[in-house]
C-alpha cells in the first residue's frame, strides 16, 4: 500500500492511382530522421505483371503498404490515453511514446521537450502530469513531485524556467508554478491561483499572462477549525504487546471509541505489572494525521507516564508539540512524551510537528505510574476531508459529529486490495453494453463549514490490478448546496485508464456545510455504452474516495492575471494598472479563459465570458487597449491557433455575437487585417476542442499547410456543392482548396483520431500529441494495386449499423450464418472484360452512391467502358444482404452470400445471377433452401458452363443438394454432384478440369472431414488425401504450384488458434510459424516473386504465400495482409478504420490468374514456345551435320585421299585397266594405313 496521501493525477480506366505526390510532406523529416531512426522494410518483390488488374477487398477506411518500422494498423486510442507522435519518411504518423492519459501541452526547453497533461506515466516512466523527453533519443525523464493535471506550459529559455499551469499541487503552490533549468520547482511570488489555469502566454511587453477559471491568487488552506476529521480506529486491526492478564483489561480494543475517560473493566487497557509494552493499530487505508488525543488511565493508581509514537511502514518516531497541563506552557517531545496522572485532566492533545503519511502506528509505553501503564482512550484526527467508497475508512460513529463522512454503493461492487494505491477500493465488473444505472457510488463528505472548496476525485492506477484494458469512462455529478444557482456541480466525464494513482479536479466553488437537513454529495456512475472503446465483454469501474480542500485566496481576479517577472512581490493594489486584470474584471461572474495567443503586438483572449464590449473572444493590443473582434462570438471559445493574420478558433458557437456571419458552426477564422470572420465550409456539428496545424502533399508542388480539428463532433456540415460528411471527431481543412480533406475528389491520405497539440523541434521539425491512425490512401473497403496503391472510382461508406465492426468480431467461423452477422465492407471482387466491356464487380455489405445519385447496396458495378459509371441492383434485393463471393461465367456474374430478395419473378435466397452485358437480372436459378442459407464460394468448372456453389444449405429448389450444388447454365437446372457430402463449405478451388477441393466443417458419408475432394468424372466425394491430419476446419485454400497438385490451407484448430499447412503432393507439412491467438485468415494466395529467397519445404524460392484477414504477427501486432516466404512472416498491407477499430482485408482479386508465370515471361503462348524449341533443335542438328562433314573431309585429306577423276574418258579407261576380280578382292581387305612416302 502506498501510504502517502498526496497521490498524483491523472491501373485501368476503372481506377485512380495514388502517386507519391499524394503522400505527406517528406522533406521536413530529414533532420529528425538523423535523431530517430526509421528503418525501411525490404520490398516484397511480388510479380504482378502477369495478373492484369489487381484489386484489394476488405473492411477498412485507409490502407498502406508496409514500408517502415513504426507503421502499424493499431486503431487510435479511444480510452483517453495519448501518444507522442512523429512522422515517418512516407509521411505517416507513428507513435514514439505512449501516455496513459491525454497530453495537453508541449514546449521546447533547453533542447528537451516538456510535456504536460493528465497522464500519470509516459513511455512507462511514472511522471504524473508533467515529463521531459529528449527528442534525439526519445528518452523520458521524470519531473517529480507534482500531483494533478497540467493544462499549459510556457518555456522561457532565456529566463531558464518553464511556467506551468493547470489544476495541481506542487511544492507550496497550487495551479501555477515554475520548473527551473536546475531541475527544481520554484514557486512564483504568489501562491498560485484558487482555480485551474488553462493557458499561459507571454504578452508583447514581456509580461506573462495566465488565463483560467480563478478569482484570486492563493493556495489551499486548513479549515478555520483544524483537526476536525476523525480517523476511524474502530475498523483497524488492533493489537498489543505485554497486555495484562487481568480479566476485562487485556483487550487493546477497549480504548477505541471511548471518550468519557471512565476507568474499569471493558473501558481500560492495562499492561502487565512493571512491564513496558505497546499498543498497535494497522489500517487498510493511508492517512496523514495532524493530532493525537490520549486519555490516561487511573485504574488502581496505574497510568502511562512516558510514551513514544512510531509511524508505519516508515518505522519513524515522530515529534509532537503539546501544552503541559501543569504549567500551561507549549512544549515538544519525541521519544519520551509525558502523560499527566492528574485525574482532573480528561485527555491531552499532541500535535504532529511534521505531516507524515502512514497506514499504521504503535504507541510504546516506556514508563508508568503505580504498578504499570495503560490507557482509557485514544483518538486520531486529520485536516483532510475525505469520503471513502468503503465505509470502514470513513469517520466512525463515535466521532463528535452528527454528519460523519459516508458512502452508499449500488451494484456488483467488490473490495480490491490497495496494492500501490493509498487504500483498498471498490471494483465493479459490468457487462457491455454498459448501462448508466448498472452501478453507482454516492459520497457524502463531512463538511464542517460553508466555504470555497476544491473537489477532487481520486482514482487508483490500473497497472496494479491489471485492468487497464477494461477500464473506461465514468460520469461524476454533485450536489453542493441546499439551494441557489450553484446548487449542483456540472457533470464531468472522466477516464479511469490511468496506470498510476491520480486525482481529477472536479470543481472549484462554494459548498454548504453538512447538516441534518442537507448533505453535500458526489455521485459516480458509468458512462452508458462504451462497447467500441473497451475490448472483451466486460467493463471495470473503480471507486476509492473524494476529497474537499478549503481555499484561502485573495480576490480581485476573474480568469486573467498579468505577471511581471521582474517583480519579486505581488501587490493587489497594482491590479488596476494591468490591462488584462482590468479586462477580466469586466467579465460576468463564473467566467473562464480557455486560450491565449500572443503576437508581436496583440494578445488574443478566448473562453467563456461576456462583457459590455466583448463576447467569448477579445484582443488586447500592446498599448493596453481592447479590440472587440467584430463583436466576438455567440458561444464558448475552447481553442485558438494563429497562422500569420488568420486566427483559427474552435469551440461551441454558430455565429458572431451580433449575428453578422452565418456558417460559423463551432469553428471559424478571424482575419486581423480585415477584422472579419469567415467560416470553414459550414463548420461541424459539435464542439471543437483542439486545432493543430500540419502539412500534406496534395500535388506535385510543395507541401501545403492544413488545419486539423479534433473535438466532440460527428459530421462536417453541408455547404455549396458539398454534402454533409461523417467525421468521427476529426477533420482536416485544406486551406489551398478551401475545403475539407474528406470532400476532395482526388486520392488523399487517411487520418482518424485526435491531435491535441504540437511542438517544433530539431531544425523546424514537428512532434505531435494525440492518438492518430494514418494510412497512405483513404479508401473504404477496396483499393487497386499496381506499382502503388490506388482507389476505385466509387464512393463507398459503411452501413451505420455496422460501422464499428472489427476484424476480430468476424473471426467466428463455426457457423457461416453467424459469420455474416457482423460483416462490413467489400468481401469479394471480380473483373469482367468482353466485347469492349470492362466492368469491375464489388460485393459485400456496404452502401455506395451510383452515378445517377441513387443509393447502391452491397453489390456494385463499375463500367470502365462507360466513363466509370457506377450502377448496382435495385430494390429487388434486401438491403440487409451480404455478398461473400462472386464469379464470372461468360457475360454473367453469380453472386452469393446471405442474400434475399426477388428478381424476374423468382425468389432469391443465397445466390443470384446477373447479366453484365444487358445490365439486367437473368432468369434466376431456383432458390437455395435450408435453415440459414449462406453461399460462401462460387467456382466455375474450367472449360464448361457449370457453376459450382458451396456454402450452408440443404436444397436447391426442390432438389436435395446439401453443401455443394451445380447449376448448369446450358440447361438452367441444378444438379447434385455426388451424394456423399454434407456440412458447411467455407472455400473451394478446382485442381484440374475434373477435380474440385472443398474445405470447411464437412462430412463425407457421415464421417467428419475438414477437406474433401470431388471427382467430376465419377461424380463422387472423398476425403482429401491425408486430410485426417488437419487440426480443424479449413477456411482458406490456394494452389501451391502451377500444376495445382500442391495446395496450401488455413483453418481454425479446436482451441481457436489458426493453423497454416501445405500438401506437397504426397504429405501434409506444417508451415512451422507462430501466429497470434486472434489471427483470422480469410484467403491465401501464392505469388511469384522477382527476387528469389531461401527455399523451404513449404514455399519455393521463387514464391511467397500471401495471407489476408487480420494476421496477428508476434512482436508486431496485426496486419491485414502478410507474406510468408517459408521461414518468416512479414506484414504486407496495413489498414485502419475511422471508428477506432482494426481493419481487415478479405482477399486480393485479379484479372488474370497467372500467379505461377515466371518473371519476364511476358505471357508468350505455349505454341510459340514449342515452335521456337523445335527451330532451335533443327538448327542444332544442321550444325552437327555440317560439323561432321567438315571433319570427314579433314580426315580424308590427312589420310592421302585425292578427288576421283571426273572426266568420262578417265573414268572409262580406269574401268578397263582394273580387272573385276581385283576389285571384288579389295572388299575383303582392311582399311590401309596412311600412305608411305
Amino acid at each position: 500500500m502506498k501510504v502517502s496521501l498526496r497521490t498524483s493525477s491523472a491501373t485501368a480506366s476503372s481506377c485512380l492511382p495514388m502517386s507519391q505526390s499524394w503522400l505527406f510532406a517528406l522533406t521536413s523529416l530529414a533532420s529528425l530522421a538523423s535523431a530517430v531512426t526509421f528503418n525501411s522494410i525490404p520490398d516484397a518483390n511480388l510479380d504482378t505483371s502477369q495478373l492484369g488488374r489487381v484489386g484489394i477487398a476488405g473492411n477498412f477506411g485507409g490502407i498502406s503498404l508496409y514500408q517502415y518500422e513504426g507503421q502499424t494498423e493499431q486503431p487510435f486510442n479511444s480510452n483517453g490515453s495519448g501518444q507522442l507522435l512523429t512522422r515517418l519518411p512516407n509521411g505517416l504518423f507513428s507513435s514514439l511514446l505512449e501516455a496513459d492519459a491525454s497530453i495537453q501541452t508541449m514546449c521546447m526547453f533547453k533542447g528537451q521537450v516538456i510535456l504536460g497533461g493528465n497522464f500519470t506515466s509516459l513511455g512507462g516512466v511514472q511522471s504524473p502530469g508533467i515529463a521531459s523527453v529528449d527528442p534525439s533519443t526519445s528518452q523520458v525523464s521524470q519531473i517529480a513531485n507534482l500531483s494533478g493535471q497540467v493544462n499549459s506550459l510556457l518555456c522561457d529559455d532565456s529566463a531558464g524556467k518553464v511556467y506551468v499551469g493547470g489544476s495541481f499541487r506542487a511544492a507550496d503552490s497550487t495551479n501555477a508554478i515554475t520548473w527551473l533549468s536546475s531541475k527544481t520547482w520554484a514557486s512564483l511570488p504568489f501562491a498560485g491561483f484558487n482555480g485551474p489555469v488553462n493557458s499561459i502566454t507571454k504578452a508583447p511587453g514581456g509580461h506573462v499572462v495566465f488565463g483560467g477559471s480563478f478569482t484570486g491568487l492563493g493556495n489551499t488552506s486548513t479549515p478555520s477549525t483544524p483537526n476536525g476529521q476523525v480517523i476511524n480506529l474502530s475498523t483497524a486491526t488492533i493489537e498489543a504487546d505485554q497486555s495484562t492478564s487481568a480479566a476485562g483489561f487485556s483487550d487493546p480494543k477497549n480504548i477505541v471509541c471511548k471518550t468519557d475517560g471512565a476507568d474499569g473493566a471493558g473501558n481500560t487497557w492495562l499492561l502487565e505489572d512493571n512491564t513496558a509494552g505497546a499498543w498497535k493499530a494497522t489500517f487498510d487505508f493511508g492517512f496523514e494525521p495532524t493530532k493525537l488525543r490520549l486519555y490516561n488511565t487511573h485504574q488502581d493508581g496505574r497510568g502511562t507516564k512516558t510514551w513514544r509514537f512510531t509511524a508505519q511502514p516508515i518505522n519513524g518516531i515522530l515529534n509532537f508539540t503539546y501544552i503541559d497541563p501543569a504549567t500551561n506552557e507549549n512544549r515538544t517531545c519525541t521519544s519520551e512524551c509525558p502523560l499527566s496522572s492528574d485525574p482532573t485532566v480528561e485527555f491531552q492533545d499532541f500535535n504532529f510537528v511534521n505531516t507524515v503519511g502512514m497506514n499504521g502506528f504503535r504507541i510504546d509505553v516506556s514508563a508508568w505510574y503505580g504498578s504499570g501503564g495503560g490507557l482509557d482512550g485514544i483518538q486520531l484526527f486529520q485536516n483532510d476531508i475525505f469520503a471513502y467508497a468503503i465505509n470502514d475508512f470513513n469517520e466512525p460513529s463515535c466521532s463528535n459529529t452528527t454528519t460523519p463522512s459516508q458512502a452508499t454503493a449500488t451494484g456488483p461492487w467488490t473490495v480490491t486490495e490497495s496494492g500501490e494505491s493509498n487504500s483498498q477500493y471498490l471494483s465493479a465488473q459490468l457487462s457491455k453494453p454498459v448501462a448508466s444505472d448498472a452501478a453507482s457510488v454516492v459520497f457524502y463528505p463531512d463538511i464542517r463549514e460553508t466555504g470555497e472548496y476544491i473537489i477532487k476525485l481520486y482514482t487508483p492506477g490500473c497497472l496494479q490490478d491489471n485492468t487497464c484494458s477494461t477500464r473506461g469512462q465514468i460520469s461524476v455529478s454533485g450536489t453542493l448546496a441546499a439551494s441557489g444557482v450553484n446548487q449542483t456541480m456540472p457533470t464531468r466525464v472522466l477516464y479511469q485508464t490511468n496506470e498510476y494513482d491520480k486525482y481529477d479536479q472536479l470543481h472549484i466553488g462554494s459548498v454548504d456545510a453538512s447538516s441534518s437537513s442537507f448533505r453535500p454529495s458526489i455521485t459516480m456512475t458509468p458512462v452508458a455504452g462504451q462497447s467500441d472503446s473497451i475490448p472483451g465483454d466486460d467493463f471495470i469501474m473503480v471507486a476509492q474516495r473524494v476529497g474537499f480542500e478549503r481555499i484561502n485566496s485573495t480576490s480581485g481576479l476573474n480568469g486573467l492575471f498579468e505577471y511581471d517577472p521582474t517583480k519579486a512581490t505581488i501587490d493587489a493594489s497594482d491590479f488596476s494598472s494591468s490591462a488584462f486584470i482590468t479586462l477580466g474584471s469586466t467579465f460576468s461572474t463564473d467566467s473562464a479563459v480557455a486560450a491565449l495567443v500572443a503576437t508581436t503586438d496583440r494578445t488574443f483572449v478566448g473562453g467563456n465570458f461576456t462583457s459590455n464590449n466583448a463576447s467569448n473572444i477579445v484582443a488586447i493590443n500592446s498599448d493596453g487597449k481592447s479590440v472587440a473582434l467584430d463583436g466576438g462570438l455567440n458561444g464558448e471559445v475552447m481553442t485558438m491557433y494563429l497562422s500569420q493574420n488568420q486566427l483559427f478558433v474552435g469551440g461551441r458557437f454558430n455565429n458572431t455575437q451580433n449575428g453578422s456571419t452565418s456558417g460559423l458552426a463551432n469553428v471559424a477564422v478571424y482575419d486581423s487585417s480585415s477584422n472579419e470572420w469567415t467560416p470553414l465550409g459550414a463548420g461541424v456539428d459539435g464542439a471543437v476542442a483542439s486545432i493543430v496545424p500540419t502539412t500534406l502533399n496534395l500535388s506535385d508542388s510543395n507541401p501545403e499547410d492544413v488545419i486539423a480539428l479534433s473535438g466532440d463532433f460527428t459530421r462536417l456540415l453541408a455547404f455549396g456543392d458539398n454534402a454533409a460528411v461523417e467525421a468521427n471527431g476529426f477533420a482536416v481543412w485544406v486551406k489551398s482548396q478551401n475545403n475539407w480533406l474528406q470532400n476532395l475528389d482526388m486520392p488523399v491520405p487517411f487520418l482518424a483520431g485526435v491531435l491535441s497539440t504540437f511542438v517544433t523541434v530539431l531544425g523546424n521539425n514537428t512532434l505531435y500529441a494525440g492518438s492518430l491512425s494514418s494510412q497512405i490512401l483513404q479508401a473504404y473497403g477496396t483499393a487497386t494495386l499496381s506499382d502503388e496503391l490506388g482507389d476505385f472510382p466509387i464512393k463507398i461508406q459503411p452501413p451505420a449499423s455496422l460501422s464499428s465492426s472489427s476484424a476480430s468480431s468476424i473471426a467466428e467461423r463455426a457457423s457461416l450464418a453467424n459469420s455474416t452477422e457482423t460483416v462490413s465492407g467489400i468481401v469479394a471482387g471480380a473483373f469482367y472484360e468482353s466485347d469492349g466491356r470492362n466492368v469491375t464487380v464489388l460485393g459485400g455489405h456496404f452502401t455506395a452512391t451510383a452515378s445517377n445519385g441513387s443509393i447502391i447496396y452491397n453489390l456494385a458495378f463499375i463500367d470502365g467502358a462507360d466513363s466509370n459509371s457506377v450502377t448496382g441492383l435495385g430494390s429487388e434485393i434486401s438491403e440487409d444482404s451480404v455478398f461473400l463471393t462472386v464469379a464470372i461465367q461468360n457475360d454473367n456474374v453469380f453472386a452469393g452470400g446471405r442474400v434475399n430478395g426477388t428478381a424476374e419473378g423468382s425468389s432469391i435466397n443465397g445466390l443470384l445471377s446477373y447479366n453484365l452485358a444487358s445490365k439486367s437480372f437473368n432468369a434466376q436459378p431456383p432458390a437455395l433452401d435450408g435453415d440459414s442459407v449462406v453461399v460462401s464460394s462460387i467456382n466455375v468448372r474450367p472449360n464448361t458452363g457449370d457453376v459450382y456453389v458451396g456454402g450452408a444449405f440443404d436444397r436447391a429448389g426442390s432438389l436435395p443438394c446439401p453443401s455443394v450444388c451445380v447449376f448448369g447454365t446450358s440447361t438452367s437446372q441444378w444438379n447434385r454432384p455426388g451424394f456423399e457430402l454434407g456440412g458447411d463449405v467455407n472455400c473451394m478451388m478446382w485442381s484440374s478440369d475434373s477435380t474440385l477441393f472443398a474445405g470447411g466443417n464437412l462430412t463425407v458419408n457421415n464421417t467428419p472431414v475438414f477437406l474433401a475432394s470431388y471427382d467430376a468424372s465419377g461424380s463422387s466425394w472423398s476425403e482429401f488425401s491425408g486430410a485426417s491430419n488437419l487440426p480443424g476446419p479449413v477456411s482458406a485454400l490456394t494452389p501451391a504450384n502451377s500444376a495445382r497438385s500442391q495446395i496450401g490451407v488455413a483453418g481454425t484448430q479446436s482451441n481457436g488458434s489458426t493453423y497454416l499447412m501445405k500438401y506437397d503432393g504426397s504429405s501434409w507439412k506444417s508451415a512451422g510459424v507462430e501466429l497470434g491467438d486472434s489471427t483470422v485468415i480469410y484467403s491465401l494466395q501464392m505469388f511469384t516473386v522477382t527476387e528469389s529467397h531461401d527455399s523451404s519445404n513449404t514455399v519455393d524460392s521463387n514464391q511467397v504465400l500471401m495471407m489476408t484477414g487480420s494476421i496477428n504477427i508476434p512482436g508486431f501486432g496485426t496486419a491485414s495482409s502478410a507474406i510468408f516466404n517459408g521461414t518468416t512472416i512479414q506484414p504486407y498491407a496495413l489498414t485502419s478504420n475511422t471508428n477506432s477499430v482494426t481493419g481487415s482485408i478479405s482477399r486480393v482479386f485479379v484479372q488474370n490468374e497467372n500467379f505461377f508465370t515466371s518473371p519476364g515471361n511476358n505471357d508468350m503462348p505455349l505454341v510459340f514456345v514449342a515452335l521456337i524449341g523445335l527451330a532451335l533443335s533443327l538448327g542444332v542438328m544442321v550444325l552437327i551435320v555440317l560439323a561432321g562433314l567438315a571433319l570427314d573431309r579433314y580426315r580424308k585429306k590427312r589420310e592421302g585421299y585425292i578427288p576421283a577423276p571426273t572426266s568420262m574418258f578417265d573414268r572409262g579407261s580406269g574401268m578397263q585397266r582394273i580387272p573385276p576380280h581385283e576389285l571384288l578382292h579389295s572388299l575383303n581387305q582392311g582399311r590401309p594405313g596412311a600412305p608411305h612416302v
